[in-house]
């Protein structure tokens, strides 16, 4: 027998921290959209950032679209943690993953249709991306054979969990080197931040109804991402305002500098907006 909510109040908590979780995180791509539009730039904007980002999310929707959708893998996440025990993923969980896929892919579109000056994807995010996704294939073919799908999506959901630790690294150090965070949107990581501790939040609801933990470490990545994402939205936060904060001029334009320009061609230097 599948569990149920003792609390209705409770449930209905849930349901808002979630949705309101979603929108957040849902809302926090658009501010970066928005800056590259109003640039037509993405100068400033590391490359390997999106290509680990469209990893992460792509492995995410993997997961939970398979666990919210298939009787199957549900009835073996029930074998494995009890009858009782909740799905941990709800579908707000979902509703996100197949939105960050596709603000991801269309950020990435944006690269190539707008200034990008001497920028790359680096070998290492290329190599990094290219094991990731052959290992996740070697897995499909060893899952394959003995149907345990509940192995093969939490190794998607491992992915994700180690590409969150992994993607924003480059663009923290790109902001240590330039020492600013032009082209990288303060917004998003705003709206980040509070999807990540509305989304720690809910887990925490649901784990007070049921009067278990089983929902923490039985969604182990969703419990992950809402720590990781916390954390570097933090030190985001503290290079934009308090390392870096960008300096405007009397149009308040932001004032670019000497180390931000070797990144962006001689011949064109964007118009800089913070979003």
């Amino acid at each position: 027998m599948s569990s149920s909510w003792n609390s209705v109040g409770l449930e209905v908590l849930y349901q808002v921290l979630g949705w309101v979780a979603f929108f957040a995180w849902s809302f926090s791509f658009y501010p970066q959209v928005v800056l590259n539009y109003k640039r037509k730039s993405v100068v400033g904007l590391n490359f390997d950032f999106l290509v680990l980002n469209l990893t992460k999310h792509s492995s995410y929707l993997i997961y939970n679209a398979a666990l919210f959708f298939s009787p199957f893998i549900q009835k073996q996440y029930h074998e494995k943690y009890g009858d009782n025990e909740m799905i941990p993923v709800a579908a707000n969980d979902v509703a996100f993953s197949l939105h960050a896929v596709a603000l991801t892919a269309f950020t990435v579109f944006q690269v190539f249709i707008y200034e990008r000056g001497i920028q790359k994807v680096s070998k290492v995010c290329i190599s990094i991306s290219a094991i990731v996704w052959i290992a996740a294939l070697v897995c499909l073919i060893i899952a394959w054979p003995k149907s345990d799908w509940l192995w093969l999506i939490d190794v998607f959901n491992s992915i994700q969990v180690c590409m969150t630790a992994i993607k924003y690294i480059p663009q923290a150090i790109m902001n240590f080197k330039r020492k600013s965070t032009i082209g990288w949107s303060v917004g998003n990581i705003l709206l980040d931040l509070t999807g990540g501790v509305l989304s720690f939040g809910q887990m925490g609801v649901q784990s007070i109804d049921q009067h278990t933990l089983v929902n923490f470490y039985g969604n182990i990545g969703k419990t992950l991402l809402s720590l990781e994402t916390v954390f570097f939205d933090v030190l985001f936060i503290i290079q934009h305002y308090v390392l870096y904060p960008v300096k405007k001029d009397e149009n308040g334009k932001a004032i670019i500098s000497e180390r931000v320009a070797p990144l962006i061609r001689p011949s064109d230097k964007p118009e800089e907006d913070s979003v």
